[in-house]
C-alpha cells in the first residue's frame, strides 16, 4: 500500500518577505550614486579627451593660417587689430599663464557656445579683440572639456597673461585682487602697470574693477568696455583689458567667477622673440 505525504501544514510555509521603504530608499540612492560617479567620470575624463582632441584641431588649423603665405586671389594678410567676422569655433589667437606652467597654452576660439568651448576658451563676440582698447573678454569651463580655467583663482594681483595673435604678443597682468582701499591698490598696481595706469587703477576709471570678484551669471557689466559702466563704448582712450570667466564654485553654474587683467605691453612678433613673461612662474 502506497502512502501519500501529508500535505504541509500552513505553519511550516515560509514567511513572505515584505519590501519596505528604507530598503526602497536605498537601492534608489544606490542607484543614483552609480549615475552621479558615472556623470562625474563622463565630465572629468571622457569630455576632457573629446576637448582634447578639438583643441588639437583648431590649434593646428590656426598655426596653418598664421604659417600660410597669402597670394592675390586670398587678398592681404588679415589685420589682429581690425575686427573681421570670424566664423564660431575658429580659432584666431593663443593665450598663456606662465603661473599655471610652460605647458599651459589654449588657441582661443571665436564664441561661447557649448561647442565652441568644446574646443577651447572663447570669446565673447562683442567684446574687443586682444590689444584693443576696451575689453577683450574670454569664457573658458573649469570641469571637464578640457577645463581650461581650472586653476583661475589661483591667480594673483599682476600675474601675467600673454595672448598670441598672428603678428603680436598681448602681455596683460592681473588687476588688484583683495586690495580694498585706494591706497592699497595703488601699492598693489605700481609693481607692474604704468604710473598713468596706477592712478587710473587706484582712484579713475578703472578703480571698481577688481582683479577678481564672484558674481551670478546674468551679470554682463564685467565684459562691458570698462566693466561696470555699461553706458560707455570702447574709444582709443580706454585702457586694454582681458576678462576670464567661469563657473564657480566648481562642479557647479550657480556663480561666476570673473578675473580681469590690463594691457602693459604689445610687443610686434619676431623670428626667435618670446615675451620674458612667458618664463616667469
Amino acid at each position: 500500500m502506497s502512502h501519500r505525504a501529508p500535505d504541509p501544514s500552513p505553519q511550516s510555509s515560509p514567511p513572505s518577505r515584505r519590501f519596505s521603504v528604507t530598503e526602497f530608499l536605498g537601492e534608489l540612492l544606490l542607484t543614483a550614486g552609480v549615475l552621479l560617479l558615472l556623470f562625474a567620470f563622463y565630465e572629468s575624463y571622457w569630455t576632457n579627451l573629446e576637448a582634447s582632441r578639438e583643441q588639437d584641431r583648431v590649434a593646428s588649423n590656426l598655426e596653418e593660417r598664421w604659417a600660410g603665405t597669402p597670394d592675390a586671389a586670398e587678398g592681404p594678410r588679415e589685420n589682429p587689430r581690425v575686427r573681421r567676422e570670424l566664423a564660431l569655433g575658429e580659432a584666431f589667437a593663443r593665450m598663456y599663464v606662465p603661473s599655471f606652467g610652460p605647458d599651459f597654452h589654449f588657441a582661443i576660439v571665436e564664441g561661447t557656445e557649448d561647442a565652441d568651448l568644446l574646443a577651447g576658451p572663447g570669446r565673447y563676440t562683442d567684446t574687443q579683440m586682444p590689444g584693443q582698447p576696451g575689453n577683450f573678454a574670454v569664457a573658458g569651463h573649469r570641469v571637464g572639456k578640457g577645463a581650461p580655467f581650472n586653476d583661475l583663482g589661483n591667480l594673483r594681483t599682476c600675474d601675467p597673461v600673454v595672448v598670441e595673435t598672428r603678428d603680436s604678443w598681448d602681455i596683460y597682468r592681473i588687476l588688484p585682487v583683495d586690495a580694498e582701499t585706494g591706497e592699497q591698490r595703488r601699492a598693489a598696481a605700481a609693481e607692474c602697470l604704468t604710473p598713468d595706469q596706477v592712478e587710473r587703477v587706484a582712484t579713475g576709471d578703472y578703480a571698481a574693477v577688481d582683479g577678481r570678484l564672484i558674481t551670478v551669471p546674468g551679470d554682463v557689466s564685467v565684459i562691458d568696455p570698462i566693466p561696470g559702466q555699461p553706458d560707455l563704448v570702447a574709444d582709443p582712450h580706454m585702457e586694454g583689458l582681458m576678462t576670464m570667466t567661469t563657473c564657480h564654485p566648481r562642479f557647479s553654474n550657480a556663480q561666476r567667477m570673473i578675473v580681469h587683467a590690463m594691457l602693459v605691453r604689445t610687443d610686434p612678433k619676431q623670428d626667435g622673440y618670446r615675451p620674458v613673461e612667458l618664463e616667469e612662474n
